[in-house]
């Protein structure tokens, strides 16, 4: 079931990324996260582009990671726009979840001071989801602005 929502998000992505023109945007409106390595090419893919990044929903678990890649100057929230946070975890051959200390440390480090801030005020990272919303969000990302287009005949 993991990897259905995982194959799910990344066609979303990839679709959202095939169908975008240059200097458009990249809209998340809903990622349940998954497996990181595919959040990190596609984010280093985002980063590259150029494109703005406007979260509009729930981007949760490796999700987040778009804030350790993509400049903070690129990144908008609309009202809607949740991040979820949680410590690192691997899954064994059984299906069994266990930590991934060090991955939760490097992961922690790499996010923005404001969002690390947030956090670890909040007892850090820990296998408890840790949402970012609202009031506490818009103090730390813009709220996006919706970009108009005139016609240069008008």
């Amino acid at each position: 079931m993991q990897r259905a929502v995982l194959v799910k998000a990344l066609m979303l992505a990839t679709a959202l990324l095939a169908s975008a023109p240059v200097a458009a945007e990249i809209r998340i409106i809903q990622s349940p996260g998954g497996r990181v390595g595919p959040f990190l090419d596609l984010f280093e893919k985002v980063r590259e582009s150029g494109e703005r990044v406007v979260i509009d929903g729930p981007c949760l678990s490796a999700c987040t990671l778009v804030l350790s890649i993509v400049p903070g100057e690129r990144i908008c929230v609309t009202k809607r726009a949740v991040l979820g946070f949680h410590a690192a975890r691997s899954v064994d051959r059984r299906g069994r979840f266990y930590a991934e200390p060090e991955a939760s440390d490097a992961v922690l480090q790499a996010y923005p001071g404001p969002v690390r801030d947030w956090i670890s005020h909040r007892g850090g990272l820990t296998s408890r989801l840790l949402l970012l919303k609202g009031r506490d969000l818009a103090a730390i990302y813009p709220r996006c602005r919706v970009r108009t287009w005139r016609s240069p005949a008008a």
